[in-house]
C-alpha cells in the first residue's frame, strides 16, 4: 500500500467508524476517590492510635513512625485485593519527566502446592529498583546497581485500573544506595520543608503564634493535542519524536479564532469524560475542560491541591490522557510543538503559599497596601525571581519547550515579575519610602437592563509574562506541556524558602535597632524594591523593546534555548542556594544538569536522524515518483502535439536535489563526536544541527505544496488537525 492509499484508508476508516458509547456519568459522589486509600479509608480500616499517628505524619510533616507500617501495609493489602488487585507496584519519579513503577505480586508460596497473599510492612516501606538503569548524571557507575524506594505517606496510594487487571500504587521516593536523590520528588519534599521552616520563622515575627505547616498549591493547566491515530502512526516523526518534523501550513489554520473555548467535537468529548470519570476515581479533581486555541488542541485543568499531590496526580493526568487517548483511536501528543506555525502546549503551574491558620500567604485581600503579610510574602518572591531568573529558566528548558517560548502563545525566555497596576502602584509607593492606598476593584456596567453588574479587578492579566500575579497566586506560564511539574515547583518553593530567611535575617536586624514592626517591614521592603523591582514587568513581552531593555537595561538574563539555559544549574549561586536550603547537595545540582543536558543532546539526535530518514526514504522518493509520473504525461502528450509548461517539473526536480543534498549535510554533523564539553555539544545541537533541521524541512515542505496530494506519502497538516 503507498502512503497516499493509506492516508485515503485512514480518512474513510475515521468517517466509518463506529463511535465508542458513553454511558451517563455516575454521580461525582458515587465514584469519588473509590480507587484511593485516603485518610477516610484509612480511618475505617485502622486501629485509633495507627490512624492518628500516620494523619499526624501527613498533616504537620512530622516523622513518620515505622512501627505501624505493618498494621497500615495489612490493611492496605486487604483493601487492594477488594479492589481487584493482585500485584503492587512501588510508583516513583525518575529524572526524565516520566514515571517508573516496579510491580510485584502479593503472592507468597507456603509449599504443598498452597499460596497466601502477603505484604508486609516491610516491603510497603521500601523497594529495590535497578538503580543503574535510571539516569543519574554521574552519581553512580553503571555497575553500582542498587538503588532504594521508599514509601511517600504524604501522596495517597491508588488502584489503577487497566482492561488487563488492577494494580495497588504507592507513591514513593527514589534514592541511589549511597543516599542521593535519583528522583524528583526528594528534592520536592524537601524544597517544602525547607519553605515551611523560613516562612514559620517570618510568621512569628510578623506577630503569629499559631502556625500550622506551610505548604505550596499547585494547579497545572494541561494542554495537549488529539490526532487520529490512523494518520499519527503513517507519521515516523510523531511517532518517534513526538512533533512533524515536516508539514506544510495548511490554508485554514488558527486565524479565524474559532476554535478556542469552541464546541467540542462529539468524538473527543466522549474521550475527556472518559478521562475524568477515571481521575475523579483517583481523587484527581479535574474540574475544566475546553477547546484550546489551535484546531486539534484541548486543556484539562485541575483545581488546586498540595503540591507534592498536586505533582504525582500530574503525572497521572499525563498517562491517563496518553492511555485513554488510544483507546478512543486518538495520538495524545504532549509535545511544547507537534505542529509548526499555530499554537503550542504549555502547562500554566498556578503556585502559592499558605496554612490552616494564615490562610492563603499570597492573598492580597481587598487592600493590598494593609496587609504586611501579603507584602511580605509577594516581596520575598519578587526578589527569588530577580535573583533566580536563570534557574526558573533552566527547569523549564527542554528541547521542545524551546520551539514555544517566545512564540506567540508563550512568554518570552527572559523570566519577569507580572504584578498588575494595582500591586504596582503599591510596591512603587513602597520603594519611595512610604504605602498609603492602592487601587480598588470597580463595577463594570453592561448597558443593558437584564444584564448584571460585574465586578471589574483591580488589575489586568498579561499572557506574555512568564510569571505573571493572577489575584491569590502566580501562574508560571513557561512551564512545558510534556514536564513534570515538580522541577518548577522546587526552584519557586527554594527560592522563597532563600529570601524568607534573608527576610527573617533583615527584619530581626531592624527590629533589633528599637524599630516598630510596621516600620521594619517597610524597611526591608524598601531595600527588597531598591534591588529587585527591574524584574518587575507590566508590558508586552513579546516586544523587541522589551527584550533590550531587560538585558541591556535591566541586567536580566535572555537564555533563548536550552542550550543557554542548563549551564546555570552549574552557578555557584544556584549551588549554594540548593546547598543552604538543603534541598540538593552540589553532587545531586550536578547529576540533573548531566542528566538534562543529556536528553537534550538525545532530543536533537533523534531528530537529527529521523529529519534525514524521512527526507531520503519518503520525501525524496515521492518526489521523484511525481517527476516520472509529469515525464510520461508529458511524453503522451507531445505524441499528441500537446506540450505542457515545464516549471513546475523543473521546480520539483529542484528541490528534491537539494532536499537530498541538504539532508546528506546533516547527516555527516549529525556524526561529529569530538566535544571538549556537554556544554558545546548542546550549543552545537542548538546552533548547528537545529538550523540544518530547519533547512532540510524547508525544502521538504515546498515539495508538498508542489508534488500531487495523491502522490504525498505523509498525512498532511489538514488531515492531521481537522479530521476528528
Amino acid at each position: 500500500m503507498t502512503g497516499n492509499e493509506a492516508r485515503v484508508q485512514a480518512v474513510q476508516q475515521i468517517i466509518s467508524r463506529t463511535p465508542i458509547g458513553c454511558s451517563a456519568p455516575s454521580s461525582l459522589e458515587e465514584i469519588w476517590a473509590t480507587n484511593v486509600f485516603d485518610l477516610s479509608k484509612m480511618q475505617a480500616c485502622l486501629p485509633k492510635s495507627v490512624f492518628k499517628s500516620i494523619k499526624k505524619t501527613i498533616t504537620t510533616g512530622e516523622k513518620l513512625d515505622p512501627s505501624i507500617a505493618e498494621t497500615v501495609a495489612t490493611a492496605m493489602r486487604d483493601w487492594a485485593i477488594s479492589k481487584g488487585a493482585l500485584y503492587y507496584a512501588h510508583v516513583f519519579y525518575p529524572m526524565t519527566n516520566l514515571t517508573a513503577e516496579k510491580h510485584d505480586g502479593f503472592i507468597s508460596p507456603q509449599g504443598e502446592g498452597k499460596v497466601i497473599s502477603e505484604f508486609s510492612g516491610k516491603l510497603l516501606v521500601q523497594g529495590e529498583p535497578d538503580g543503574s538503569s535510571f539516569p543519574n548524571g554521574g552519581i553512580r557507575d553503571t555497575f553500582e546497581a542498587r538503588g532504594y524506594t521508599a514509601w511517600d505517606v504524604t501522596s495517597p496510594a491508588y488502584i489503577m485500573e487497566t482492561e488487563n487487571g488492577s494494580t495497588l500504587c504507592i507513591p514513593t521516593v527514589f534514592v541511589s544506595w549511597t543516599g542521593e536523590a535519583l528522583d524528583k520528588k526528594v528534592p520536592l519534599l524537601r524544597s517544602i520543608d525547607a519553605m515551611d521552616e523560613a516562612a514559620e520563622r517570618v510568621l512569628k515575627l510578623l506577630g503569629h503564634t499559631d502556625i500550622a505547616r506551610v505548604n505550596s498549591s499547585c494547579g497545572a493547566e494541561q494542554e495537549y493535542f488529539l490526532v487520529d491515530s490512523n494518520f499519527a502512526y503513517q507519521r515516523p516523526d510523531l511517532v518517534l519524536a513526538g512533533r512533524t518534523l515536516f508539514g506544510k501550513a495548511p490554508a485554514k489554520g488558527q486565524q479565524f479564532d474559532d476554535h478556542y473555548f469552541g464546541a467540542i467535537p462529539e468524538r473527543v468529548q466522549v474521550f475527556m469524560q472518559d478521562v475524568e470519570t477515571q481521575l475523579y476515581k483517583l481523587g484527581i479533581p479535574a474540574k475544566t475542560r475546553h477547546n484550546e486555541v489551535a484546531p486539534g488542541q484541548f486543556e484539562i485543568a485541575p483545581v488546586f491541591e498540595a503540591a507534592n499531590v498536586a505533582s504525582d496526580h500530574q503525572q497521572l493526568i499525563m498517562t491517563t490522557l496518553k492511555a485513554t487517548a488510544k483507546k478512543h483511536g486518538f495520538m495524545c501528543l504532549l509535545h511544547e510543538k507537534p505542529f509548526a506555525g499555530i499554537n503550542g502546549s504549555g502547562k500554566h503551574v498556578n503556585w502559592s503559599v499558605g496554612n490552616p491558620t494564615q490562610g492563603n500567604l499570597l492573598d492580597p485581600g481587598d487592600s493590598p497596601h494593609e496587609n504586611a503579610q501579603f507584602l511580605v510574602f509577594c516581596g520575598a518572591v519578587i526578589r527569588g525571581v530577580h535573583k533566580y531568573g536563570p534557574l526558573m529558566r533552566a527547569v523549564i528548558a527542554n528541547a521542545s519547550n524551546d520551539h514555544r517560548l517566545g512564540a506567540n502563545e508563550a512568554p518570552p525566555a527572559i523570566m519577569s515579575v507580572y504584578l498588575g497596576s494595582q500591586l504596582e502602584e503599591v510596591f512603587e509607593q513602597i520603594k519611595n519610602g512610604s504605602v498609603a492606598d492602592s487601587k480598588k476593584k470597580g463595577v463594570m456596567d453592561l448597558g443593558v437592563a437584564v444584564l448584571p453588574s460585574l465586578t471589574k479587578d483591580a488589575g489586568d492579566r498579561n499572557r506574555t509574562s512568564p510569571f505573571a500575579f493572577t489575584g491569590n497566586r502566580f501562574e508560571f506560564r513557561a512551564v512545558g506541556s510534556s514536564q513534570s511539574v515538580a522541577g518548577p515547583l522546587i526552584a519557586l518553593n527554594t527560592m522563597l524558602a532563600d529570601s524568607l530567611t534573608w527576610v527573617g535575617d533583615r527584619l530581626e536586624a531592624e527590629l533589633a535597632k528599637g524599630l516598630e514592626l510596621s516600620d521594619a517591614i517597610l524597611t526591608v521592603l524598601k531595600e527588597i524594591m531598591e534591588k529587585h523591582s527591574v524584574v518587575i514587568f507590566g508590558g508586552n513581552g513579546y516586544s523587541e523593546e522589551w527584550h533590550k531593555m531587560a538585558v541591556e537595561e535591566r541586567g536580566l538574563k535572555n537564555l533563548p534555548t536550552t542550550a543557554d539555559a542548563l549551564p546555570w544549574l552549574k552557578d555557584e549561586s544556584i549551588s549554594q542556594l540548593f546547598k543552604n536550603t538543603g534541598v540538593l547537595t552540589p553532587i545531586e545540582l550536578e547529576s540533573r544538569f548531566e542528566v538534562y543536558a543529556e536528553q537534550y543532546i538525545m532530543s536533537i539526535d533523534v531528530e537529527a536522524k529521523v529529519v534525514v530518514d524521512v527526507a531520503k526514504t519518503m520525501i525524496y522518493p515521492a518526489a521523484i515518483s511525481y517527476l516520472s509520473e509529469l515525464a510520461d504525461t508529458s511524453a503522451k502528450l507531445g505524441n499528441m502535439g500537446i506540450s505542457l509548461d515545464k516549471s513546475i517539473a523543473e521546480t520539483v526536480a529542484g528541490l528534491a536535489n537539494d532536499l537530498v543534498a541538504s539532508a546528506d549535510k546533516l547527516e555527516a554533523a549529525i556524526a561529529k563526536e569530538d566535544f571538549d564539553s556537554t556544554e558545546e555539544h548542546m550549543q552545537y545541537c542548538a546552533g548547528t544541527l537545529r538550523p540544518m533541521m530547519d533547512e532540510v524541512r524547508g525544502f521538504a515542505d515546498a515539495l508538498e505544496g508542489l508534488v500531487a496530494d495523491s502522490a504525498w506519502p505523509l498525512p498532511t497538516y489538514q488531515e492531521m488537525l481537522f479530521i476528528k
